[in-house]
């Protein structure tokens, strides 16, 4: 399992990848859901590449909406994948505002250089196998699934 801290290592929030036969689990862990959302999308995001060499230069505005939280996960780490195929870019930083089962985002990133950026691989997809968003014992949040290579 690999864990990265955000940039502030001493906070609680942080991105985790977890082993799934030929696919990789992403899991955000922070103080609140909407932390905890950010965090898997970076742990998503590390999947392809190294966050940090991504360049926050481009907003781009995300929106969801679910009938519970586990499926506005499922949907805000696919809404970033359609993003990123469509605009040919990779995403670094995020804002996510969460309003019950509302999803208010903004993804910072730039276009794909593949020399500099050397994507390892191909995110196609959340999915819902092992696809959970609750709070632990501990008051810290969880958001994690496995995503599609």
């Amino acid at each position: 399992m690999t864990t990265q801290f955000a940039e502030h290592p001493l906070t609680a929030a942080r991105w985790e990848h977890f082993s799934h036969e030929a696919d990789v689990g992403v899991r955000g862990v922070g103080p609140d859901m909407a932390s905890a959302f950010v965090q898997a999308a970076i742990a998503m995001t590390a999947v392809i590449t190294e966050p940090q060499c991504v360049l926050p230069q481009t907003p781009v505005e995300i929106a969801c909406q679910a009938p519970d939280a586990e499926l506005l996960l499922y949907d805000w780490l696919n809404a970033l994948v359609y993003e990123m195929a469509t605009r040919h870019m990779l995403f670094s930083q995020f804002s996510v505002d969460i309003d019950g089962t509302r999803l208010q985002a903004c993804a910072w990133g730039e276009r794909v250089d593949t020399a500099r950026h050397r994507p390892r691989v191909e995110v196609k997809g959340a999915t819902l196998t092992e696809l959970r968003v609750d709070q632990g014992s501990d008051g810290l949040w969880r958001a994690q699934c496995i995503v599609d290579v």
